[in-house]
């Protein structure tokens, strides 16, 4: 039997006494698994009335099972050993959460860099087959990385009509272009939202093509169905969503640890959900992935959440009334759920929750407490309103590309620095200078950094140190994330949540640019588009922004690691 196991501490002990009562009394549970689409208020009622059949996943996807099993039998037999997935947001989220937790290998192509692209689709492309995933079926960076592999296919000799499988909604532009150019395709279920999509032919059909035990992912899930969608007060999704959105006054940053999790990356995945799920109208809960298995710091307005190994003893307990202990406590912990110590205390600003659990049982588990933190946080956790201006702007810029860059600020080194939304960087004239002039605009007790680097998340994996040593200088969350891949994930929460962050943007020059095919634009000048996009909108909404261009890659990531490494923004 799956297991789920969350403790509670502290802060997030006192949300749920305070607020699970209410959602039992109010049948929260019965009623989103009845697919209720007004338990989020008016405004969101159509939105979510086309958004709720992931809450019956468990079973709707077993038909999948059958069919990926042939189709991978299929392209085995045409040699095909290596499965690459182009894929956006929960789209490549999902699936890699799932793949590294088996221990199976898949590609994942989730940017528009040109280094990036070329070296997917020029490696091993005799044994390669190729899962293009899109949802609207118009998205404009799945539909280049398909164009790219389409030419190499054929240029190769190989017929990419057996080699290119796409996932996509029934009725998509892409779903009639598939169909009729030969390709195979597998629908999705269209009334579920991108990140809701672990369990649908999104995460289903990659993970299992790539040789994921899917049908045990489903089973976990089914498992704990029942008990997510009971109401009462022992149900650990609606406490855990208690915990995340109730705790007054609001935590709302997420300090997601890995401590000891078998669920490899299960941060990346969750931190997707929630940014974008409930970053919206000016609040929202913003997931930081730590670096580490403890966090360098604690703070008033965040809940620690411990990611741990998942036990196969009681199938479902939570303490929820367990007396606190002292922040320092957590990181001498050692990995795995404990029982609680009543000599410890968390101290009056503590909350920490420890969440256990097999995969499937925690993709269902986290999907619901975050639709329950949305009701308490009084937002609609379907929608992603500033995800499209990000896009709007980006191809405002792409039509533009060719045209002269707006001037940087100044130039120090192999870096261009330039300064947006508002007049903030002062007298700075070296990169280290306009990192402390960005920091010193943090809000010591409310803010947040976040590092977004459009650059080659395996040759530049180094960066993400940053995060940390930030995080330790500010004493504030740092977040990290890869472009474009966050924009459609914590992208949402950067514009639509609290303005309270202060954004650093890393991009470069491709070694070599590409060009995307039947396209009139590069996938260099799609990265670059994006970027400006993204940075432009940020601006808009009064959000200060950094943007550091490396001229020369090497000597420039250097110079901005190092300042990265050692501005504190005193």
């Amino acid at each position: 039997m799956s297991s789920i196991e969350v403790t509670a501490r502290g802060a997030a002990a006192e949300a749920i006494a305070t607020h699970v009562p209410t959602l039992v009394s109010d049948e929260v549970a019965s009623r989103l698994f009845a697919r209720d689409a007004t338990l989020w208020g008016t405004d969101a009622e159509e939105e979510a009335g086309k958004r709720l059949a992931w809450v019956d996943l468990h079973r709707t996807s077993r038909p999948l099972l059958g069919e990926i099993s042939a189709l991978r039998e299929e392209l085995r037999g045409d040699g095909v050993s290596r499965i690459v997935l182009c894929g956006m947001g929960g789209s490549s989220l999902a699936p890699e959460v799932i793949c590294a937790t088996a221990g199976v290998d898949i590609v994942i192509l989730d940017s528009s860099a040109p280094d990036v692209v070329r070296r997917a689709v020029t490696t091993d492309l005799d044994s390669t087959a190729v899962v293009v995933s899109s949802k609207s079926g118009s998205t404009v960076e799945t539909d280049s990385q398909r164009r790219a592999f389409e030419q190499a296919f054929t240029e190769a000799g190989i017929d990419a009509t057996r080699r290119i499988i796409v996932v996509t909604d029934p009725g998509s532009p892409l779903d009639g272009e598939a169909r009729a150019a030969g390709f195979r395709v597998i629908n999705a279920n269209p009334d579920v939202g991108g990140r809701y999509s672990a369990l649908t032919a999104f995460g289903l059909v990659p993970s299992g093509l790539a040789g994921a035990d899917v049908g045990a992912l489903l089973d976990d899930a089914d498992a704990v169905a029942d008990l997510l969608a009971a109401d009462d007060e022992g149900n650990p999704a609606l406490r855990l969503g208690a915990a995340i959105g109730g705790t007054n006054p609001l935590r709302d940053k997420l300090v997601l640890v890995d401590a000891g999790t078998e669920n490899v990356g299960f941060g990346a995945w969750a931190e997707q959900l929630i940014a974008e799920s409930t970053g919206k109208n000016g609040t929202g809960i913003l997931p930081v992935v730590a670096d580490g298995a403890a966090p360098g710091h604690t703070y008033d307005d965040a809940n620690v959440v411990r990611l741990v190994a998942s036990t196969d003893d009681d199938p479902v307990e939570l303490l929820a009334d367990a007396p606190p202990r002292h922040p320092d406590s957590i990181a001498a912990e050692q990995p795995g759920p404990a029982d609680p110590d009543p000599d410890e205390e968390l101290g009056d600003s503590g909350s920490l929750i420890t969440v256990a659990g097999t995969l499937g049982a925690q993709l269902l588990l986290w999907e619901v407490a975050t639709a329950v933190a949305g009701r308490l946080l009084g937002i609609n956790p379907f929608d992603q309103p500033d995800v499209e201006s990000a896009k709007e702007a980006a191809r405002g810029l792409l039509d533009r590309a060719g045209t002269a860059a707006e001037a940087p600020a100044f130039v120090d080194g192999s870096v261009e620095v330039r300064a947006l939304g508002g007049d903030w960087l002062g007298e700075a004239h070296t990169v280290p200078g306009a990192v402390s002039a960005l920091l010193s605009q943090l809000d010591e007790s409310e803010g947040y950094v976040a590092v977004m680097a459009y650059l080659d998340r395996e040759q530049d994996a180094d960066l993400e140190e940053v995060a940390r040593t930030l995080f330790d200088h500010t004493g504030r969350p740092v977040t990290f994330g890869w472009g474009p891949r966050f924009l459609h994930s914590t992208g949402q929460y950067h514009k639509g949540g609290p303005a309270n962050g202060v954004f650093i943007q890393v991009t470069a020059d491709p070694e070599e640019d590409l060009a995307v095919p039947g396209r009139t634009f590069t996938f260099g000048e799609f990265l670059a588009a994006q970027a400006g996009g993204d940075a432009q909108v940020l601006a808009d909404h009064d959000r200060p922004v950094l943007r550091l261009h490396l001229t020369q890659h090497d000597r420039g990531l250097g110079q901005v690691r190092s300042a990265l490494s050692t501005s504190s923004g005193a």
